[in-house]
C-alpha cells in the first residue's frame, strides 16, 4: 500500500471508531448492511476470494448459494465491524449480555485450574466481543497477539482499542511475544489467539476441508511447552443480537513423538474443530484471504 493509501485507510478507520459509536443503533446496522451490500456487489477481490473460501467449506453449493452466502458473510463482516466501533461505548452489563457460550464451565474451570488455558479461534464472528466477555462478564484479564497492520496510525489504534477492552496486546513481528505468552501461561494465566492462519509462512501444514493449508504452530507450542490446556472455541451469529460459541473438549497432548510430531498432531485437532464450525455456520467465517497452499501456490513465480 502507498504511503497516500495507508494515510487514507487510517483516516478512514479513525472516522469509523470516531463516528459509527455515536450513531443510533438500528442506524449503525442498517449503515453496516449497506457497506456489505455495496461491496458485495461490487464483487472485489475480497469477495472473490470470501467465495473462494466457502466454495471449499460447502464444496456441493451451487453458484447461487455461494452467492447468497458470501452475501451474508460481507454482512456478517460489516456486523464485526460495527459492533467493534461501539464496543468501547458498551456498558459492563451490555456486553455481558451480548453473548452467550456453550461450555462456559468449562472454560470456569479451566480457569480456575490456574494450570493456564490457551483459548484458540478461527476468524468467526467477532473475537473482540468474546474477549470484552471474558473480561466483563468473567473478570478475567487476558493476553493475546496483534498482526502489525500499516500504516503504523492504525496498528497503533487496534492496540489501544483492544487494550481499552482490558486486553494485553503484544505484536506478532518479533520472537519476544512467545516468551511473554509462555510466562503469562506458567502463572496460571488466559492466553487467546486467533489461530486459522498463518502469519509466518512457517506454520503447520494440515488438512482443512480436505485440503492442505498452514495454520500456526503456536498454540499448540505453548501447551506443549507450559503445560497449559488448549481449548478450541467457534463463534457465530443468528438471528438476535446476542453472538453464540462454543467450547471445545480440550486438545489433547500426543503421549509420544518428537516435538515435531506433537505440534503436528494438536494443531490438526485445532483445525478439526475449527473446520466442525465453521461447516455449521460457514457465513460467519471471515476469511478474504488465501489460506489453502494451492491459492498461495498461484502467485508463486
Amino acid at each position: 500500500m502507498s504511503g497516500i493509501g495507508e494515510k487514507l485507510s487510517g483516516g478512514l478507520y479513525g472516522l469509523g471508531w470516531a463516528t459509527v459509536k455515536k450513531l443510533p443503533e438500528p442506524v449503525a446496522k442498517a449503515l453496516g448492511r449497506k457497506i456489505a451490500d455495496i461491496a458485495w456487489k461490487k464483487r472485489g477481490k475480497g469477495v472473490l476470494r470470501l467465495e473462494s473460501n466457502l466454495a471449499r467449506v460447502v464444496p456441493d453449493a451451487t453458484p447461487e448459494r455461494l452467492a447468497e452466502l458470501s452475501k451474508a458473510g460481507m454482512r456478517s463482516y460489516m456486523r464485526y465491524w460495527m459492533e467493534s466501533f461501539r464496543l468501547p461505548a458498551w456498558s459492563r452489563e451490555r456486553a455481558a449480555g451480548s453473548f452467550q457460550i456453550k461450555g462456559e464451565d468449562v472454560l470456569k474451570d479451566a480457569i480456575a485450574s490456574d494450570r493456564g488455558v490457551i483459548l484458540a479461534l478461527p476468524h468467526m464472528a467477532n473475537w473482540d466481543l468474546a474477549g470484552v466477555w471474558v473480561t466483563r462478564a468473567l473478570g478475567t484479564p487476558f493476553t493475546t497477539v496483534a498482526e502489525r497492520l500499516k500504516p503504523e496510525s492504525l496498528y497503533d489504534r487496534f492496540v489501544a482499542y483492544r487494550e481499552s477492552l482490558g486486553m494485553e496486546v503484544l505484536p506478532h513481528t518479533g520472537g519476544a511475544a512467545f516468551g511473554t505468552l509462555a510466562r503469562r501461561l506458567r502463572a496460571g494465566g488466559l492466553v487467546c489467539l486467533v489461530a486459522d492462519r498463518d502469519l509466518s509462512a512457517s506454520g503447520v501444514e494440515v488438512s482443512f476441508f480436505g485440503e492442505a493449508a498452514r495454520m500456526p504452530a503456536g498454540p499448540a507450542m505453548l501447551a506443549l511447552q507450559t503445560g497449559a490446556l488448549l481449548l478450541p472455541v467457534t463463534l457465530w451469529y443468528d438471528d438476535t443480537d446476542v453472538m453464540k460459541g462454543e467450547v471445545h473438549a480440550p486438545v489433547e497432548v500426543p503421549g509420544s513423538g518428537t516435538r515435531a510430531e506433537r505440534t503436528s498432531l494438536m494443531t490438526q485437532a485445532l483445525a478439526d474443530a475449527f473446520a466442525g464450525g465453521i461447516a455449521d455456520h460457514p457465513e460467519d467465517w471471515h476469511m478474504l484471504q488465501r489460506l489453502w497452499l494451492a491459492d498461495l501456490e498461484e502467485r508463486t513465480p
